[in-house]
């Protein structure tokens, strides 16, 4: 049986989805009402997002579920190999999935990723830099990717 459960974060509220199979949906929305009782399926994952926005956590170690074509899943498989704290173009990425020509499906199937965060869309850019669309809107690409820079601007006074 699908479990739901709904966190607050900095950037709105997450709503995560899955079963003993797995993580299959995470997703993010303005406001909503926050769930008391996490299900039990769903605690590590969490508990995981939560080290992630203090700063603490880089990687995911969770199960993952997400429903979606073969090819969307290899899409989704190549952004988990994008490290925290970089970002690849559309044009890199579908280099590495063997296919220069393929770059429209493998924005397409980018913008369908049901595991905001854990599969790492909003580390995929532009080929010029610019941060293009964002299905959980570009304010939210800018301080995910902000959050994960190495880079820290300091005070100049």
């Amino acid at each position: 049986m699908i479990e739901t459960a709904y966190i607050k974060t900095p950037l709105g509220i997450a709503k995560l989805e899955g079963d003993e199979d797995g993580l299959s949906v995470i997703s993010v929305f303005d406001d909503g009402e926050i769930t008391e009782v996490i299900p039990e399926v769903l605690e590590d994952a969490v508990y995981q997002l939560q080290e992630y926005f203090r700063g603490e956590r880089t990687t995911f170690s969770l199960t993952l579920n997400p429903a979606g074509t073969d090819f969307q899943k290899k899409v989704w498989d190549a952004l988990l190999q994008i490290p925290y704290g970089k970002t690849y173009s559309y044009l890199e990425l579908s280099k590495i999935l063997g296919d220069p020509k393929a770059i429209r499906a493998v924005a397409a199937a980018n913008g369908k990723n049901p595991l905001w965060i854990m599969v790492p869309c909003h580390r995929v850019i532009g080929s010029d830099g610019s941060l293009t669309g964002y299905a959980g809107g570009l304010h939210r690409k800018k301080w995910l990717l902000e959050h994960e820079s190495p880079v820290t601007q300091t005070s100049l006074f």
